[in-house]
């Protein structure tokens, strides 16, 4: 998946296939920043301003200063217009803030854009396979233990990853992580839905959870169409006692969980009729 188009912050278009950053950036030796990635749809993009709220929150949390949001919507817009002067396709926005260089000199910010990877296409036609994990944390809420920087979208996503290789070594695509006092927490690049059969649930972002944007669009689109939607303490057994499970996430938006630990999911009765509530969210601000 090779970036299309690299745009700094302060509205500079740089060549894509040049190096940007230098040895000593601290994103790269410490993963030490924030950062979101936004679906960009007819030549627009989903959801910024809930996506620049979370960068915000997730800045606070890591002691960055507050994002100038006026310069990353000039930048974006001038990125997205250099994408749809070449695609019309959706892609893949990434937005990159920074705490800068080791040796000092400010904060680092860019965006790129990218052309939506294959593993999400498929996730949206086919489904995933999924494992539960152990995530080794309790869930609780971020305040007692800010230096943990539960619910902040950082760089640091080494765990992340490493857990997406252990399931594909299980023969699995994805992960539900499951906190060490056995709630349901999130995936490592997602958001848990459960269809309950009388209402969508997901679980509190007061579990020390990234509270998910497509989630919180989902839900105002579904609640106004007259499908109750809640936030609820939920359990392995609730995965499986479920209608259905998804996994929702701004880029691929929806995938039905087609298996869970080994066990086949039959679809159930919204499975048509929840990723066109969630394309229809995406293209909404609230």
């Amino acid at each position: 998946m090779a970036v299309a188009v690299l745009v700094t912050l302060d509205g500079e278009v740089h060549d894509p296939t040049v190096p940007l950053l230098y040895a000593d950036e601290l994103a790269a030796v410490r993963g030490d920043g924030a950062f979101e990635t936004l679906l960009v749809r007819g030549g627009v993009v989903c959801k910024l301003e809930a996506h620049l709220d979370r960068m915000a929150a997730s800045a606070a949390a890591m002691d960055l200063s507050e994002p100038d949001r006026p310069a990353w919507r000039t930048a974006v817009e001038i990125g997205v217009r250099q994408w749809n002067s070449t695609s019309s396709a959706d892609a893949m926005l990434r937005l990159v803030y920074t705490r800068g260089r080791e040796s000092g000199g400010g904060a680092t910010a860019y965006l790129t854009i990218a052309p939506v990877p294959e593993r999400s296409l498929l996730a949206r036609r086919d489904g995933v396979s999924v494992i539960t994990l152990d995530r080794g944390l309790p869930a609780q809420p971020a305040d007692p233990l800010p230096w943990l920087l539960s619910g902040a979208k950082t760089l640091s996503y080494a765990v992340n990853m490493s857990a997406l290789r252990y399931a594909e070594t299980q023969g699995a695509q994805d992960v539900i992580f499951v906190s060490s006092d056995g709630f349901v927490l999130e995936g490592p690049r997602s958001t848990v839905i459960v269809d309950t059969g009388d209402a969508l649930v997901t679980p509190f972002p007061e579990h020390g959870i990234l509270h998910g944007t497509t989630q919180r669009a989902l839900f105002e689109v579904a609640a106004a169409e007259g499908i109750p939607c809640r936030y609820e303490a939920v359990k392995p057994a609730d995965l499986v006692a479920a209608q259905d499970v998804w996994m929702l996430a701004s880029i691929t938006l929806a995938a039905r969980v087609r298996t869970l630990d080994g066990a086949d999911r039959p679809a159930g009765p919204l499975a048509a009729r929840l990723p066109e509530l969630v394309d229809k969210a995406i293209t909404l601000e609230f």
